[in-house]
């Protein structure tokens, strides 16, 4: 019998309709300054008229409970970094800096310092400062093996620069950039869908979220338009309509399951799930998708870098809709 993310504890929808009463209340504290604020990828605050920063905070959600599971905790932490800096990245800002929360049951010294190393690496790979934290033993609250994380990232764009979605048109194309896995979000179904001998499949699940700071700056770069990028996270394809609510977007030339991370053909065939539930929870092998009228450049520029891309579908006239092979998501 197919399970899906709400199966599981996630719905989606709900989320929705909390950012929706949060985007009221917010806004009361909202001066001029905030260019945006909550429903985006991340908040735009002008510094000098010019200079704009960008700020995302995130988590890594129960990806942490397969890391405690396998008690591998060095890689958790570029997951951490990951999904708040790929989210910046979508507004055309460039990380400055990183800040980490760390909370636990009991201190245990040796996996927080594994906890730190992955953090670190992240920061590395993201180009950004790891600036400061803040660790809370918070006995009661968390069992003594239990942790939990939270990042904050801040980047810089300048004003010319921002990428709001306003230049997608009809006629664009949808390039998809290679996850290298399931990265943070689905973990609560795929979770369920593991056995407790099967360890591979648990390594799997912990493959690190992949930082896109070198093909997004690689592609800035170069003269090709950047009209939009889209983090492919919670809700997977949905995302791409939060980029342009007067376009539609035509997803209907994905990858195969033989073309992306072994990983997603074990959860298509053990969740049984349809094809819109698959797409609508996990990234399916794309974690990243750009929107350009030049999508052979973007592939060009890919390929030096020796990733991945897929161009996975087009742009046309509509209402913020993501339609996969003809269907639409919701």
């Amino acid at each position: 019998m197919a399970q899906t993310y709400k199966d599981a504890g996630v719905n989606i929808d709900l989320a929705a309709e909390l950012v929706n009463k949060i985007k009221i209340r917010v806004a009361k504290t909202c001066g001029p300054r905030v260019v945006s604020g909550v429903g985006g990828f991340a908040s735009l605050y002008d510094v000098d008229g010019e200079r704009l920063l960008a700020a995302g905070t995130d988590g890594v959600g129960t990806k942490l409970m397969v890391a405690q599971k396998l008690g591998i905790h060095n890689t958790i932490g570029i997951d951490l970094v990951a999904m708040c800096i790929n989210d910046i990245l979508c507004t055309g800002a460039r990380g400055l800096f990183f800040m980490d929360y760390l909370a636990t049951g009991k201190l245990d010294v040796n996996v927080s310092d594994q906890i730190i190393a992955g953090i670190v690496e992240g920061c590395l790979q993201a180009k950004v400062a790891l600036i400061g934290g803040e660790t809370a033993e918070m006995p009661g609250m968390y069992p003594e093996e239990v942790y939990d994380l939270a990042g904050f990232a801040v980047g810089e764009v300048m004003r010319s620069d921002v990428l709001d979605g306003s230049k997608i048109k009809p006629g664009d194309s949808i390039v998809g950039i290679a996850s290298t896995g399931i990265h943070s979000n689905g973990l609560s179904l795929a979770r369920q869908l593991g056995t407790d001998v099967d360890e591979a499949y648990w390594k799997a699940l912990l493959a690190p979220t992949k930082i896109y700071t070198r093909e997004v700056e690689a592609l800035q770069d170069s003269d090709i338009p950047i009209h939009g990028l889209a983090h492919i996270t919670g809700g997977g394809l949905l995302n791409i309509a939060r980029l342009n609510s007067q376009c539609d977007y035509v997803v209907d030339a994905f990858p195969s399951l033989d073309q992306v991370a072994s990983i997603f053909k074990k959860l298509a065939q053990r969740s049984q799930l349809s094809k819109l539930e698959l797409f609508k929870t996990f990234n399916m092998g794309v974690g990243m998708c750009v929107v350009t009228d030049d999508a052979k450049g973007v592939h060009t520029v890919l390929k030096e870098l020796k990733v991945q891309s897929w161009t996975i579908g087009s742009v046309m006239e509509g209402t913020g809709r993501v339609l996969l092979s003809g269907e639409q998501l919701e």
